[in-house]
């Protein structure tokens, strides 16, 4: 079964039910969605309300490929004391849902990371985004886009800090790309 959205020129949203040919079109995208998880038989979670001004919403993961889970002795202290505005949450790994102050998502994410790595010892190597390359809108610098680019460079210092590089050599492939 899938489910499918698509924005219209005239911005209402329509979402088709695949199994069944369901399709409804709504100003509100949520309403649009809402109805399609129903037809589905899915249960429908209402997103969360919109973050204060100078905040940002997202996830922390410590990602491993050795199997350790939300309990691990490491996280013991992360648990008990975690970074103001974040909370510990078991996504079969150690998880920070975090809503915390930020001139930009980067600046925030950056912020809540060296926190951590500075009073805990971990570095927060992922967003937790899956399949980081099925959406993007380069207009949208705060949005699910910008916790792609956070993701995947926290994701490449984790693999270039396993395979044995170092901070020059990453800055270094980052300043050959010529970004400013």
């Amino acid at each position: 079964m899938g489910l499918h959205f698509h924005r219209n020129p005239d911005g209402t949203t329509t979402g088709r039910n695949e199994a069944n040919g369901f399709t409804v079109t709504h100003a509100e995208e949520e309403e649009v969605k809402r109805q399609l998880y129903e037809d589905a038989g899915w249960e429908y979670t209402p997103p969360p309300p919109p973050v204060r001004p100078g905040f940002h919403r997202f996830s922390l993961v410590h990602d491993e490929f050795r199997a350790s889970g939300f309990e691990d002795e490491r996280y013991a202290r992360l648990r008990a004391r975690p970074p103001e505005g974040c909370v510990p949450v078991d996504r079969g790994c150690f998880a920070l849902e975090c809503e915390r102050p930020g001139k930009t998502l980067m600046d925030a994410v950056a912020g809540t990371v060296a926190e951590v790595r500075r009073e805990h010892g971990l570095v927060m190597n992922s967003l937790g985004v899956e399949k980081p390359q099925e959406a993007f809108d380069a207009d949208n610098k705060e949005g699910y886009e910008a916790k792609i680019a956070a993701h995947l460079v926290l994701m490449a210092a984790d693999r270039a800090r396993l395979l044995g590089y170092g901070r020059k050599e990453v800055v270094r492939l980052l300043d050959a790309t010529g970004i400013d």
